[in-house]
Protein backbone atom coordinates (compact mmCIF):
# COMPACT_ATOMS: atom_id res chain seq x y z
CA UNK A 1 0.00 0.00 0.00
CA UNK A 2 2.34 2.73 -1.20
CA UNK A 3 1.34 6.56 -0.32
CA UNK A 4 0.15 8.55 -2.93
CA UNK A 5 1.38 11.60 -3.48
CA UNK A 6 -0.47 15.00 -2.96
CA UNK A 7 -0.68 15.88 -6.73
CA UNK A 8 -2.22 12.25 -7.11
CA UNK A 9 -4.36 12.17 -4.11
CA UNK A 10 -5.88 15.85 -4.52
CA UNK A 11 -7.07 14.13 -8.29
CA UNK A 12 -8.82 11.78 -6.50
CA UNK A 13 -10.19 13.38 -4.27
CA UNK A 14 -11.91 15.83 -7.00
CA UNK A 15 -13.09 12.82 -8.36
CA UNK A 16 -14.62 10.06 -6.20
CA UNK A 17 -15.92 9.80 -2.44
CA UNK A 18 -13.32 8.08 -0.13
CA UNK A 19 -13.93 5.61 1.98
CA UNK A 20 -13.65 5.62 5.56
CA UNK A 21 -14.33 4.91 9.53
CA UNK A 22 -15.40 6.61 12.59
CA UNK A 23 -14.38 5.62 15.42
CA UNK A 24 -17.12 6.86 17.94
CA UNK A 25 -15.66 5.22 21.51
CA UNK A 26 -17.31 5.47 25.27
CA UNK A 27 -16.29 5.49 28.70
CA UNK A 28 -18.03 3.24 31.43
CA UNK A 29 -19.73 6.60 32.12
CA UNK A 30 -21.25 7.40 28.65
CA UNK A 31 -19.07 9.91 27.75
CA UNK A 32 -17.16 9.98 24.18
CA UNK A 33 -14.30 10.62 22.66
CA UNK A 34 -13.45 14.09 20.35
CA UNK A 35 -10.36 15.25 19.10
CA UNK A 36 -9.81 18.95 17.94
CA UNK A 37 -9.46 18.06 13.95
CA UNK A 38 -5.28 19.51 12.94
CA UNK A 39 -6.03 18.74 9.07
CA UNK A 40 -8.87 19.74 6.60
CA UNK A 41 -11.38 19.16 5.66
CA UNK A 42 -13.43 19.85 9.24
CA UNK A 43 -9.70 21.63 10.24
CA UNK A 44 -10.38 23.12 14.17
CA UNK A 45 -13.41 21.51 14.75
CA UNK A 46 -14.37 18.76 17.34
CA UNK A 47 -14.25 15.20 15.91
CA UNK A 48 -14.68 11.75 16.43
CA UNK A 49 -11.58 9.57 16.03
CA UNK A 50 -11.66 7.99 12.31
CA UNK A 51 -9.97 7.90 9.27
CA UNK A 52 -9.36 6.85 5.49
CA UNK A 53 -9.50 2.82 4.04
CA UNK A 54 -6.68 1.97 2.09
CA UNK A 55 -6.41 0.69 -1.22
CA UNK A 56 -6.53 -3.01 -1.27
CA UNK A 57 -6.81 -2.67 2.54
CA UNK A 58 -9.37 -4.93 4.50
CA UNK A 59 -12.07 -3.21 6.59
CA UNK A 60 -11.12 -4.84 9.68
CA UNK A 61 -6.93 -4.31 9.36
CA UNK A 62 -8.13 -0.64 8.79
CA UNK A 63 -10.43 -1.09 12.05
CA UNK A 64 -7.24 -1.68 13.87
CA UNK A 65 -4.63 0.29 11.89
CA UNK A 66 -6.86 3.39 12.78
CA UNK A 67 -7.51 2.44 16.29
CA UNK A 68 -3.53 2.51 16.57
CA UNK A 69 -2.68 5.74 14.75
CA UNK A 70 -5.96 7.42 16.37
CA UNK A 71 -6.64 6.15 19.72
CA UNK A 72 -2.66 4.27 20.59
CA UNK A 73 -4.93 1.14 21.06
CA UNK A 74 -3.02 -1.94 19.45
CA UNK A 75 -4.59 -5.19 19.24
CA UNK A 76 -8.29 -3.46 18.98
CA UNK A 77 -10.39 -6.02 16.64
CA UNK A 78 -13.55 -4.27 14.34
CA UNK A 79 -15.34 -7.67 16.01
CA UNK A 80 -15.45 -5.76 19.26
CA UNK A 81 -17.58 -2.45 17.78
CA UNK A 82 -20.85 -2.08 16.89
CA UNK A 83 -21.38 -1.10 13.46
CA UNK A 84 -23.94 2.27 13.93
CA UNK A 85 -24.86 3.07 10.32
CA UNK A 86 -23.20 3.85 7.00
CA UNK A 87 -23.00 8.10 6.89
CA UNK A 88 -22.06 10.46 3.86
CA UNK A 89 -19.97 13.21 4.83
CA UNK A 90 -19.19 16.45 2.57
CA UNK A 91 -17.01 19.49 2.97
CA UNK A 92 -16.91 22.06 0.68
CA UNK A 93 -12.34 22.55 0.91
CA UNK A 94 -10.08 19.57 0.90
CA UNK A 95 -6.52 18.37 3.02
CA UNK A 96 -5.16 20.58 0.61
CA UNK A 97 -6.96 23.84 0.83
CA UNK A 98 -7.12 24.48 -2.99
CA UNK A 99 -9.81 26.19 -4.34
CA UNK A 100 -12.87 24.39 -5.89
CA UNK A 101 -12.39 21.32 -4.66
CA UNK A 102 -14.61 19.50 -2.34
CA UNK A 103 -14.23 16.06 -0.42
CA UNK A 104 -17.24 13.63 -0.24
CA UNK A 105 -16.55 10.45 2.50
CA UNK A 106 -18.64 7.80 2.73
CA UNK A 107 -18.46 6.52 6.17
CA UNK A 108 -18.93 3.83 8.72
CA UNK A 109 -19.29 4.56 12.28
CA UNK A 110 -18.27 2.02 14.51
CA UNK A 111 -18.90 2.58 18.18
CA UNK A 112 -17.44 0.88 20.93
CA UNK A 113 -16.46 0.97 25.09
CA UNK A 114 -13.49 1.22 26.67
CA UNK A 115 -13.40 0.23 30.65
CA UNK A 116 -10.71 2.86 30.92
CA UNK A 117 -9.83 6.02 29.55
CA UNK A 118 -6.73 6.78 27.40
CA UNK A 119 -3.87 8.73 28.91
CA UNK A 120 -1.47 9.31 25.95
CA UNK A 121 -3.40 9.84 22.88
CA UNK A 122 -1.22 10.73 19.67
CA UNK A 123 -1.62 14.33 18.39
CA UNK A 124 -0.80 13.83 14.83
CA UNK A 125 -4.70 14.30 14.05
CA UNK A 126 -5.57 16.26 16.67
CA UNK A 127 -4.19 18.81 18.70
CA UNK A 128 -6.72 18.19 21.55
CA UNK A 129 -9.15 15.92 23.20
CA UNK A 130 -12.31 16.20 25.37
CA UNK A 131 -14.83 13.32 26.60
CA UNK A 132 -18.74 14.58 26.43
CA UNK A 133 -22.09 13.28 27.07
CA UNK A 134 -23.74 12.21 23.70
CA UNK A 135 -26.56 15.02 24.81
CA UNK A 136 -23.79 17.56 25.33
CA UNK A 137 -22.29 16.35 21.94
CA UNK A 138 -25.73 16.85 19.91
CA UNK A 139 -26.29 20.54 21.24
CA UNK A 140 -22.53 21.59 20.89
CA UNK A 141 -22.05 23.72 17.95
CA UNK A 142 -17.88 23.55 18.08
CA UNK A 143 -18.62 19.32 17.31
CA UNK A 144 -18.66 19.57 13.48
CA UNK A 145 -22.01 18.52 12.09
CA UNK A 146 -20.96 15.08 10.70
CA UNK A 147 -19.64 13.99 13.97
CA UNK A 148 -22.96 15.35 15.70
CA UNK A 149 -24.94 13.27 13.38
CA UNK A 150 -24.28 10.59 15.74
CA UNK A 151 -25.41 11.80 18.75
CA UNK A 152 -29.03 13.05 17.01
CA UNK A 153 -30.44 10.36 15.86
CA UNK A 154 -31.71 7.56 18.07
CA UNK A 155 -28.75 5.37 16.81
CA UNK A 156 -26.18 6.14 19.60
CA UNK A 157 -28.28 5.18 22.85
CA UNK A 158 -26.32 5.36 26.63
Amino acid sequence: MAKLGNTEFLSIVSSTPLIALDLILHDEQGHYLLGRRVNRPAQGAWFVPGGRVRKDERLDDAFTRLAREELGLHGLDRSEAELIGVYEHFYDDNFSGKDGISTHYVVLGYRFRLSQRLPDLPLDQHSDYRWASAEDIAFDESVHENSRAYFVTERVTE
